[in-house]
C-alpha cells in the first residue's frame, strides 16, 4: 500500500500537527510578550533585538509549515529557534532525566528533530507549493 498519495497525506498530517503545536508557543508570546526571552538574550551577550526573532521562528515559520508554502525555509527557521531555545533556556537541563526516566527536554528534542525532518522531506504535494 505504498503510494505517493499516502506519502503526501503523511507529510500533510506531520506538517499541520507540528506547525500547530509549535505555533501555540508563538501565540503565547504574542499575547504575553517576550520580556523573559529578551532577558535571556541580553544575558547571553546578544543585542536585545535578537529576541524579536522569536516571532519569526514561532509565528511566521510555523504558518509557512502548516500551509506548505516554503515549508523547508519555515522548518529551518524553527530548527534555528530550537537551537536558541536549547542554548538560552534549557542548556542546564540537557543531560537530565524526568522522574519517569524520559529526557527532560524531549519536547524540545522532538521539535528540533521534526523541524529537521520537514526541512529534509519537504511539504509534499498537498501544500501551497504543491511539489
Amino acid at each position: 500500500m505504498n503510494s505517493p498519495l499516502l506519502d503526501d497525506l503523511g507529510k500533510l498530517i506531520f506538517r499541520v500537527g507540528f506547525g500547530v503545536l509549535f505555533l501555540m508557543h508563538g501565540v503565547h508570546k504574542v499575547m504575553h510578550g517576550i520580556d523573559g526571552i529578551e532577558g535571556m538574550v541580553v544575558g547571553a551577550g546578544l543585542p536585545a533585538f535578537v529576541a524579536y526573532g522569536v516571532y519569526v521562528g514561532e509565528v511566521l515559520a510555523p504558518i509557512l509549515i502548516i500551509v506548505g508554502w516554503h515549508a523547508r525555509i519555515g522548518a529551518i527557521l524553527t530548527a534555528i529557534t530550537m537551537v536558541f531555545a536549547l542554548h538560552l533556556a534549557h542548556a542546564h537541563e540537557f543531560l537530565e532525566l524526568t522522574a519517569h526516566g524520559g529526557w527532560k527536554l524531549e519536547l524540545q528534542g522532538m521539535f528540533m528533530l521534526a523541524s529537521i525532518g520537514i526541512a529534509l522531506s519537504g511539504p509534499g504535494r498537498l501544500s501551497l507549493n504543491g511539489r
